[in-house]
């Protein structure tokens, strides 16, 4: 069921399912997706008898601003906030958190800032904080191969195609990104509905030149992102879900953070399985989670 709350500088569109006194889990989605990677998963943790919630991260589907003067960030730190404050708007005290890509790193971030607010973490791809201060310092070639729409991103001719050509593009990254997902064209458009958010566009370029130290973050998050630059453990139990087929992700690189996992851990490799392993495995991501809630 969609349902919408004022939340922090937000008003969020989040579906919610399961029962209502069930245990709370978290689904959150990354860029370019939305809730619909969460399609297949959503009732697995439901008959297990789990609440679930999946929100819209900001500037995707119905979620909006409440006011035109918040900047339109997409740094880590806001979205770690959003997830808190739209906990705090519905009196969850804690729960199990499980997203990709942004939505990964929102949940890490808690994890690691906000223990107390995490009964149990699921990661895809490992330890997604960014070393903002460590962004200047090049990668392999290949690697940076893998960042070309970063980079696209860090011009205003990359805004202006974001902007004209966000359908064509955002397809895209799903096929390069997952390349051994045949999805239609159906299950694409079901998403990408999300992407035309008029703050889509803006939070999407904030987010890429942020990382980067390109462009000055929300003043109202700066002391989270500092404590972010000493790089915290994560001390909750984590599942770390890696996709052997994901295109975007350096091969092996959840497997050399382990370090930064304190309390009870495992990895677990899904074999074909691309960047967005939530829709493309749901099995194997329900099981992840249930294994913590």
């Amino acid at each position: 069921m969609l349902k919408q709350i004022n939340a922090g500088v937000l008003n969020v569109a989040y579906e919610e399912s399961g029962a209502a006194d069930g245990k709370t889990v978290l689904l959150l989605h990354g860029f370019p997706y939305d809730v619909r990677a969460f399609d297949e998963v959503t009732p697995l943790l439901a008959a297990a008898g789990c609440k679930v919630i999946a929100p819209y991260l900001r500037g995707y589907g119905p979620t909006s601003f409440l006011s035109h003067d918040t900047l339109r960030s997409g740094q880590q730190a806001v979205l770690a906030q959003d997830v808190i404050d739209l906990m705090d708007a519905l009196a969850i005290p804690n729960a199990v958190l499980a997203g990709y890509d942004w939505g990964g790193r929102a949940a890490c971030i808690v994890a690691a800032l906000w223990p107390e607010r995490a009964k149990g973490l699921v990661s895809v791809g490992g330890y997604n904080l960014q070393n903002i201060p460590g962004s200047v310092k090049p990668q392999k070639p290949e690697n940076e191969h893998r960042h070309w729409y970063q980079y696209y991103f860090h011009t205003e001719r990359g805004r202006a195609g974001l902007t004209q050509n966000r359908y064509e593009f955002c397809k895209l990254l799903w096929k390069l990104w997952s390349p051994n997902w045949r999805f239609d064209e159906a299950t694409y458009k079901r998403s990408a509905v999300s992407f035309d958010n008029p703050d889509f566009v803006d939070v999407v370029i904030h987010s890429y030149r942020h990382r980067y130290a390109l462009m000055a973050g929300d003043p109202a998050v700066e002391d989270t992102e500092r404590k972010l630059t000493a790089q915290p453990s994560i001390t909750v139990p984590t599942i770390v879900m890696d996709g052997s087929g994901d295109g975007v992700a350096a091969p092996g690189r959840s497997e050399k953070q382990a370090r930064f996992f304190t309390g009870k851990y495992e990895r677990r490799v899904i074999p074909l399985v691309g960047h967005n392993l939530p829709q493309e495995a749901p099995g194997e991501f329900a099981a992840a989670v249930l294994a913590l809630a």
